[in-house]
């Protein structure tokens, strides 16, 4: 009877107790990380193998806790046996969650293995496809008033300072520094939300939601904050702290998607989204990294709904991001021709350059990046684009300058300024790749720009505007030999005045001049060219003008200059002193404010 006792005494507490006990401590633990975590619920993801590690760690420290003795008074612990007797219960307790755990190793080996580029450098390389394309033929002489002239920094300062001009909203919400570039009603911008400004300014407006988000116009460089409908805030964002936070209604709503970051687009009529890429593994279990379609969420309501990647709606247009259309060209471009020659010979071994930028083409965006050889000398091979809705690809042959090189040049010219120039932009400029650089000060302010010929990149121009920086780059490829005067696109424009009309716009006076036997105006700012003031009709004119946009069917080219002209009772023209270029002002385009006076239709 005593033995008995002395037995009960030493058994461990309440075996299935403890294991009920310990269980649901588990489900607590494992609750509450996965709400602070939101880890996917998918073999293929890295997070759920980290989320199930955790749990069977906190089950088997509380089998620890949990699994006590009773030893008689004054015995030491685990005398007589008692030692044998509870590592044999923890041995009943804990064998599942070990076993669980050498299999979860297990298969993380395996997986690796099997998705490693030694073993499938054919399935890594075919990631991309990748076409060669026809440099002047894809990518036609753009307008100016398509070309971005900031960079993400410079946007989300333009978009920050305006956020605080508004003293109703200055106080409650930031500017969130999210921005996201898209195409929107023909135009490219950066959008980003607006913030909670702390946790008590969430507390007290979360019933309404963000009120507004803000848009920066690339080209034009103004910023606007706009305001949502009343009662339709955005519910949904990075800074709600509960349910309602982005990255957490998605996983409730889809438990096994891998996410991409969100991204926050605007639709054409102005409704805000977020854009969540569905991530996936097409290369063994943890190889080869792709997206498959994406979520589509409302900021408003919190509807969602997933498109696969041939279903996205055109409007939205990130999808793919640059560095994983990066990343899987560095694995067609070093795989090219089997992974033991991008180790050892390298031959036809091509990488991407460090850094990217975004093209507008054909109502979509772009990603530009340069290619360059396994070496990563100073100079490209040429240049990638990317569909970031479709991931469609094509490399353009144009050796030349790195862009950090480019990058460099542009900055000499401007040294004396203390200049810093942006990620170059790719543009095609009198059938040459050339660089385009807007060069900011130290403050973020974009306050000139730079052109510098691929090929050639100590062909550098510079100007206060970009029609300035242009028929400069333009007269400098003549003279280098680079292009003919054929070749050049037409900026020059002489003849007798036929009709001259004026306004003022954005407080600057500008006179529009209609040639004989031309139906286009030119405008000159007077600011720019007095002799504007003093010319009427029937005198004789030399004009500059920026290049016309063979799509556009515009009756008016603006930024023009006048270099010579000739009055009427006059024997001889005069010529005109060019202005010096305003390389330390910040430059902004006018806006259709008409004057008093008559106006051609398309300045007002």
């Amino acid at each position: 009877m005593k033995r008995n006792s002395d037995a009960a005494a030493r058994a461990p507490r309440g075996r299935l107790g403890n294991v009920l006990l310990n269980l649901l401590i588990t489900l607590i633990a494992g609750a509450v990380y996965f709400y602070v975590a939101i880890p996917a619920i998918n073999l293929q993801s890295g997070e759920f193998y980290s989320f199930v590690f955790m749990l069977c760690m906190i089950y088997l420290l509380c089998a620890l806790v949990t699994s006590g003795f009773r030893g008689k008074k004054g015995e030491k612990p685990f005398q007589r046996g008692q030692l044998k007797e509870y590592l044999t219960f923890i041995k009943q307790q804990c064998l599942p969650v070990g076993i669980l755990l050498i299999a979860m190793v297990v298969v993380i080996v395996v997986g690796q293995i099997v998705s490693m580029p030694i073993f499938r450098a054919g399935a890594y390389r075919d990631l991309l496809t990748v076409e060669n394309g026809e440099f002047t033929q894809d990518i036609s002489q753009i307008s100016f008033n398509e070309i971005p002239t900031l960079d993400r920094d410079s946007a989300n300062y333009l978009g920050d300072r305006q956020m605080g001009t508004l003293s109703d909203m200055v106080s409650q919400f930031d500017y969130s520094n999210s921005s996201t570039q898209i195409n929107y009603q023909g135009r490219p911008v950066r959008v980003a939300p607006i913030a909670y400004a702390d946790l008590i300014k969430w507390f007290t407006n979360r019933g309404e939601g963000l009120p507004a988000y803000v848009v920066v116009d690339m080209v034009t460089q103004e910023a606007q904050v706009v305001r949502l409908p009343e009662g339709q805030g955005m519910k949904y964002s990075f800074s709600e702290p509960l349910n309602r936070n982005i990255l957490r209604h998605l996983r409730f709503q889809y438990p096994t998607f891998m996410f991409s970051t969100p991204r926050f687009e605007i639709d054409e009529e102005g409704n805000p989204w977020w854009i969540a890429p569905k991530v996936v593994k097409t290369i063994g279990l943890f190889g080869g990294t792709d997206i498959d379609g994406a979520v589509l969420c409302n900021a408003i309501t919190g509807e969602s709904q997933y498109y696969a990647k041939d279903e996205v709606p055109t409007w939205v247009d990130n999808v793919y991001t640059p560095e994983l259309i990066m990343q899987q060209y560095d694995y067609h471009g070093t795989l090219i021709n089997g992974f033991i020659n991008s180790v050892l010979g390298q031959r036809d071994v091509t990488i991407t350059t460090q850094g990217y930028n975004y093209i507008a083409l054909n109502d979509d965006v772009y990603v530009y990046t340069g290619i360059t050889s396994a070496n990563a000398d100073q100079s490209n091979l040429g240049f990638l684009l990317s569909n970031q809705r479709t991931k469609e690809t094509k490399f353009y042959d144009a050796p030349g300058a790195t862009e950090y090189a480019a990058k460099a040049s542009a900055e000499g010219e401007v040294q004396d300024l203390g200049y810093e120039g942006t990620f170059p932009l790719l543009l095609n400029i009198a059938g040459e790749p050339t660089y385009f650089i807007p060069l900011k000060d130290n403050t973020n302010l974009v306050k000139s720009y730079a052109m510098v010929n691929v090929a050639q990149y100590q062909i550098v121009a510079t100007g206060g505007t970009v029609s300035q920086c242009e028929q400069e780059y333009i007269k400098l490829l003549s003279e280098s030999g680079v292009t003919t005067t054929e070749e050049l696109p037409q900026t020059e424009a002489s003849g007798v005045i036929a009709e001259i009309r004026s306004a003022v716009l954005d407080g600057n006076t500008y006179y529009f001049f209609r040639l004989e036997g031309e139906d286009v105006f030119y405008a000159v700012s007077a600011a720019d060219s007095q002799a504007a003031v003093i010319l009427d009709a029937g005198d004789s004119v030399t004009i500059e003008h920026d290049v016309p946009d063979a799509e556009s069917a515009s009756d008016i080219l603006s930024g023009g200059t006048i270099t010579s002209y000739q009055r009427a009772e006059a024997s001889a023209p005069t010529e005109v002193e060019p202005a010096p270029p305003v390389t330390g002002q910040e430059t902004e385009p006018a806006d259709t404010q008409t004057g008093t006076e008559t106006v051609p239709e398309e300045a007002a």
